[in-house]
């Protein structure tokens, strides 16, 4: 991957399995790259300050055991305060124009990567907030949910990102059993190549929003010239076909799973 230009939103010095499985998404979760001016600045903020790594030579393997080439982590945007900023506040307005802030009493983060996000939103929301634990902490209250939720209100599920949407229905199940209404839940990046994201949420009565996707990363590391030629087209086969190239990559493909790195190829965690 080529070192992405410089970008006045980023902070210095950084310069920055369903049965549709490898086809791209529902249009409500921006599955196509570039589908807004927001989603493309969202993708190249990430790539300005390095959340983005592309490295087909040497995939990364996930704990579903699946092969990639890239691999995102959301969780740098809290250390870049300017593209922070930028991000939270095309959160802000996206979850205004999808959901409308009237509709939502409460901001919930799920443990452990949405929870600085849920707090960013809410504060500029002027929310409250609560943050939900993916199990009881098994003392005291046994609580699961942490800061006051009261029953009825109606809660935001905010995480940094989305793959299959599995780790949604435990947040979801653990605010509903509090007797919060949930029927939204916003990320920060949705993979927008598994169609079981949208469609396990969809069962439970819960849409799912996002303000980027890895098509858009695409668009704009092509765009901007941030991937070498390989990189772009090991990520397009990657993201058309992310089963197949997982298989003829040293990949297990899973039935459902996560993308958070296990120990990658060369011994990385």
């Amino acid at each position: 991957m080529k070192k992405p230009a410089p970008s006045k939103s980023a902070r210095k010095p950084a310069r920055a399995n369903g049965p549709a499985a490898g086809k791209r998404v529902a249009p409500e979760v921006n599955a196509k790259g570039g589908t807004t001016a927001a989603a493309r600045e969202t993708a190249r903020l990430l790539l300005d300050i390095k959340a983005v790594h592309c490295r087909p030579e040497n995939p990364f393997i996930f704990t579903s055991g699946r092969a990639s080439p890239v691999y995102i982590d959301c969780r740098k945007i809290i250390s870049f305060p300017e593209a922070r900023a930028r991000i939270m506040a095309h959160a802000h307005k996206a979850i205004g124009d999808a959901i409308g802030w009237s509709k939502i009493d409460v901001v919930a983060g799920g443990e452990t990567a949405g929870i600085p996000f849920a707090a960013f939103i809410a504060a500029t929301a002027k929310k409250p907030m609560v943050y939900v634990r993916k199990q009881p902490k098994g003392f005291g209250r046994m609580a699961q949910i942490e800061g006051e939720l009261k029953p009825g209100e109606r809660v935001l599920l905010v995480e940094d990102l989305a793959t299959d949407g599995g780790s949604k229905v435990m947040f979801i199940d653990a605010l509903r059993k509090a007797d919060a209404k949930v029927t939204d839940t916003f990320v920060i990046f949705h993979y927008g190549i598994f169609q079981q994201s949208v469609d396990v949420l969809a069962a439970m009565g819960v849409k799912l929003h996002a303000l980027a996707t890895w098509w858009d990363v695409l668009d704009a590391a092509e765009r901007y010239k941030l991937f070498d030629e390989r990189g772009l087209t090991e990520t397009r086969a990657f993201l058309n076909e992310p089963d197949r190239w997982s298989a003829t990559h040293g990949g297990r493909n899973p039935v459902h799973g996560t993308v958070r790195p296990s120990m990658t190829a060369n011994g990385e965690r």
